[in-house]
């Protein structure tokens, strides 16, 4: 994991905007609508380059191609894993049902997006292999080559994967004898993907809501207990997957769901931080932007990271469209700095994907990539007041 040699990195959490051509051919995709698959190719090809492009523009240091050939940033391991089929529906959000009123306008919103829905995913009715490997190592060099065209313009590519605890959650498990024999066999299926990531030169990005978000959708009517229970476990699996990986060549995102709602069902911070910073990884990846979650930047100075491992701080918010001011970016930057004990330990990024499924994003993308190049001036100041950079 490169660090800024003293100056502030910015990153951000994966997913970007997507045209809205490619948005619409991969929802037919999904829905298992005709469509040509030719396409569907140039379209992403050139979705592809077209957020390099855009990430360079804004001042982007350590970048991806934005999830642009995904459908979502966890269904696609359909594509890749076997044992998935049919159809379930997802338990509803606790914080979007003690709100009537506001749970019919989400509603409403939600039938007229033209878009992926993460609540109704498949199920593993099989044995669970991973069988995608000559698609991921594709998807790799078509981002190395793109990477190229551009001459190289990060300080270091990212690769997102997602966690096995978010798909033992959102792919319900009607095949294995027990769920612990379920999560065992999505472990040692991603440990594949995340090995040939690793070895293509990219930094690992493990998407993990699940280690929040779960809290108040799959265990929202059990203990607190028997949540941090599964946090544990989710993260053992995380560290059997990655074992063979420098941890400095890993970051773990963890969050409470992208979407705007109450969320005054999370469980907070300081409840799953010490499981958290058990994780074989180089950074964690946290948001500190949106209102339900900034303050809780403090609990980083009480609960302390394991040595070694950095912060990439949530500094700007994926679901509203302010852009933020650079000085308060700088602020966000700041604070960060202090609860980690220095500012090396810090990287700027944002709370999480722009478009974590296609079509769901609620940030313009005009207005996304005015919100990246506030993140990117928010750390030129920050960097020049924690380091004197200019």
């Amino acid at each position: 994991m490169q660090t800024g040699e003293g100056r502030i990195l910015t990153t951000h959490t994966g997913s970007l905007p997507r045209p809205a051509s490619l948005r619409r051919l991969l929802v037919q995709r999904v829905r298992g609508e005709s469509m040509d698959e030719a396409t569907l190719e140039a379209e992403i090809r050139a979705a592809k380059q077209w957020v390099v492009r855009q990430q360079r523009a804004v001042g982007i240091d350590i970048g991806n191609d934005g999830e642009q050939g995904r459908e979502s940033f966890f269904l696609s391991v359909r594509h890749r894993l076997s044992g998935f089929g049919g159809t379930w529906q997802r338990p509803p959000r606790g914080d979007v049902e003690r709100y009537p009123a506001f749970r019919e306008a989400f509603t409403a919103w939600l039938a007229h997006q033209e878009a992926v829905s993460n609540f109704s995913p498949p199920k593993a009715i099989s044995e669970v292999r991973y069988c995608g490997l000559s698609e991921l190592e594709e998807e790799c060099r078509a981002l190395h080559a793109v990477l190229e065209e551009f001459g190289q313009p990060f300080v270091e590519p990212f690769f997102t994967a997602p966690s096995p605890g978010i798909i033992f959650c959102a792919m319900r498990n009607e095949y294995y004898e027990t769920d612990d024999a379920y999560l065992a066999a999505l472990g040692a299926a991603l440990k594949l993907e995340y090995e040939t990531i690793t070895k293509a030169g990219f930094l690992l990005q493990i998407d993990s809501p699940d280690l929040a978000l779960e809290r108040h959708v799959s265990y929202q009517d059990r203990p607190l207990g028997a949540f941090l229970e599964f946090v544990e476990k989710a993260v053992a699996t995380i560290n059997a997957a990655v074992a063979e990986i420098p941890p400095e060549r890993i970051r773990l995102h963890v969050c409470w769901g992208n979407y705007e709602a109450p969320h005054d069902c999370d469980v907070p911070l300081k409840e799953i931080l010490p499981i958290l910073s058990q994780a074989r990884v180089g950074a964690l990846v946290l948001p500190f932007a949106n209102p339900r979650h900034a303050h809780e930047i403090a609990d980083l100075a009480a609960i302390p990271l394991a040595e070694g491992q950095r912060i990439v701080a949530g500094v700007i918010d994926t679901l509203t469209n302010f852009v933020e001011h650079p000085e308060l970016v700088a602020e966000r930057i700041e604070r960060a700095a202090r609860a980690v004990g220095g500012p090396e330990r810090v990287i700027a990024g944002t709370d999480c994907g722009f478009d974590t499924s296609a079509g769901m994003g609620r940030v313009a993308p005009d207005v996304a990539w005015a919100k990246l190049a506030a993140l990117s001036e928010g750390a030129r100041l920050a960097s020049k007041r924690l380091f004197g950079a200019g």
